[in-house]
């Protein structure tokens, strides 16, 4: 069985939330879903399975403790690993950089890693992201100003697919 470690970054305490209703799922060791603000690139090493989670904040910037820990995850050793990522934006209010967040971080994990856990645009209202990669989220993409009513499927529909994705 892989270990699974999840990390975030948040701001408002909504990517903290759903880290934890991801995790749960996972059944993830609550000691495993850690706060990015208090984490350096060392503590990367003990998982084979990362999830990264940012929340999206002003036009598509990444949260700021995330700021900081992307140079760390930059030059991390992941290989071998396999990387699923997640992330709030706000789709109404910021609809040309819906969670942009996942595309900053798929950006740096992309080449050094396996990222898994794509997810189709069929089903969000957004004009543009950076977190699409040839047509797909890069991760999962939640809204919960204005979609909270829709998370629980979408985080359930996504953690599914991640148990099949890591079993493989």
């Amino acid at each position: 069985m892989s270990k699974i470690g999840i990390f975030y970054g948040t701001s408002g305490g909504n990517t903290k939330d759903i880290a934890g209703r991801i995790g749960s799922k996972l059944k993830v060791n609550g000691a495993d879903i850690r706060d990015v603000a208090s984490v350096k690139k060392s503590d990367l090493a003990s998982y084979d399975v990362l999830l990264f989670g940012s929340s999206t904040w002003g036009l598509g910037d990444l949260q700021d403790d995330w700021e900081g820990f992307i140079r760390e995850v930059a030059s991390a050793d992941l290989s071998g690993k396999k990387i699923a990522l997640f992330g709030c934006g706000d789709s109404s209010s910021y609809p040309d950089t819906f969670c942009n967040a996942i595309g900053h971080i798929y950006k740096a994990v992309k080449d050094r890693a396996t990222v898994i856990g794509f997810t189709g645009t069929a089903g969000y209202s957004f004009d543009d992201s950076e977190a699409v990669v040839d047509g797909r989220f890069a991760g999962l993409p939640l809204d919960e100003d204005n979609e909270s009513d829709l998370t629980g499927e979408r985080i359930d529909r996504w953690v599914a697919q991640l148990e099949k994705e890591m079993a493989s």
